[in-house]
């Protein structure tokens, strides 16, 4: 799937790891092949555990390809560069809304509010028709869906794709935002959303 994004990304005539000069390489750890009966060195439901702890946002990605408008609930999401202007998400390599982004080339992250764990819910189901009931207008700058009453947006075009183990990272060159005066985000922690008090 990665490289079918880097393939898209290239004959779109976006910037892609792969088009910049090599960075010398860090020493190679030492490496040997894991041994029936070890275990991997850190539990995967511990790790969720643990990192359940770190509190995050919470935004619902959207864009619209050929077949109309997809999107999918992401608390991976992060602002990256200043200059240029770039934000980042990750998704899971087994996402089936990813290649839709991909091949539409742009996207806009919706950062929800404190009322809206229902909305982020919908999108968070797989196979769903998540835009049922679901009011939205065209981002400015690339159409994609901005969802009614979010508190802020951040409208994109996919600047680069990175790996990370099973995720992707994608890279957003930000073409237009706005945000609501005052609005109180929705927080995810310790798998349960929750709200900002001052």
């Amino acid at each position: 799937m990665a490289a079918t994004a880097v393939r898209y990304l290239r004959s779109v005539g976006a910037a892609t790891t792969a088009d910049r000069t090599p960075l010398e390489a860090l020493p190679r750890p030492d490496l040997r092949a894991v041994r029936d009966g070890e275990r991997l060195p850190v539990d995967p439901g511990e790790f969720r555990r643990v990192l359940g702890h770190f509190a995050s946002g919470v935004t619902v990605v959207t864009a619209r390809d050929a077949d109309g408008p997809t999107g999918f609930a992401c608390q991976s999401f992060a602002s990256l560069s200043l200059d240029p202007p770039l934000v980042s998400f990750m998704v899971a390599r087994t996402s089936t809304t990813w290649p839709r982004i991909a091949r539409a080339g742009a996207f806009c992250v919706n950062i929800l509010g404190a009322e809206q764990g229902p909305l982020c819910r919908a999108f968070a189901v797989s196979g769903a028709d998540k835009f049922a009931g679901v009011a939205y207008e065209e981002a400015p700058a690339t159409g994609s869906p901005l969802l009614d009453a979010v508190p802020a947006w951040i409208d994109c075009r996919v600047h680069a794709v990175h790996t990370g183990g099973d995720h992707l990272i994608v890279v957003g060159r930000v073409e237009a935002l706005g945000a609501a005066e005052d609005a109180e985000p929705l927080l995810f922690h310790r798998g349960a959303f929750g709200r900002f008090s001052r």
